[in-house]
């Protein structure tokens, strides 16, 4: 599949549980008004690498959650999906400075277009890095170009989907003799799962915790 020149939207496989057509920019801000600042300095990872990524949310109707392929160019995590993201430079002032750095990297997309919320509980992988997942509203016209080198499609994951508590499985598999746990997310083209569900599983409960 070659790199797609918009997000279109994908509606997943999955039961909606949730009501969403009212969900717009206020109730979403409202809904993640106490995450801590977008802004705040990045902490020191210790042994793990620094890394932040954007968890984009196109203000649609319904919204939707923008996701990406990574390219099968990469050296690693070639081919699996993610977040606009990766590690926290020198010359970042914030993980959201990061993040919105590697989103116009990889999308080109214009960090003025984004309208920060805050950031979720950090991440880390199996892989040595920390990830600290920073959520940002987009505008659902947003003009996004992926770059082939680092991006093989945008596509979305349906709100109705994220908001379904029994959309996301746990799974297990045997690596090196070592029984390993992960989420998935139902999709019907894109295989969610590893840190890109796990960030997706707190932004949802999140938002439903704040909806009761």
């Amino acid at each position: 599949m070659g790199p797609e020149r918009g997000a279109r939207t994908r509606a997943a496989a999955a039961r909606p549980a949730t009501k969403t057509d009212s969900v717009d920019e206020a109730s979403l801000r409202a809904r993640l008004a106490g995450l801590p600042a977008a802004t705040a300095p990045a902490r020191d990872p210790g042994p793990l690498v620094g890394a932040a990524v954007l968890v984009p949310i196109l203000l649609s109707c319904p919204p939707q959650i923008l996701l990406t392929r990574r390219s099968e160019l990469l050296a690693q995590h070639a081919g699996q999906v993610s977040f606009p993201g990766g590690r926290i430079e020198v010359g970042d002032a914030s993980p959201a400075a990061a993040a919105l750095r590697e989103a116009k990297e990889e999308l080109a997309l214009d960090p003025t277009r984004v309208m920060l919320l805050g950031r979720l509980p950090e991440h880390a992988t199996g892989t040595g890095f920390l990830i600290t997942p920073v959520v940002g509203l987009l505008p659902a016209n947003v003009a996004l170009t992926p770059s082939p080198e680092e991006v093989a499609a945008i596509f979305t994951l349906s709100f109705a989907t994220l908001l379904d508590p029994a959309a996301p499985q746990r799974r297990q598999s045997l690596r090196n003799g070592r029984l390993r746990e992960y989420w998935v997310w139902p999709h019907p083209e894109h295989e969610i799962w590893g840190a890109t569900a796990a960030i997706l599983l707190r932004l949802a409960q999140a938002l439903r915790a704040a909806a009761n």
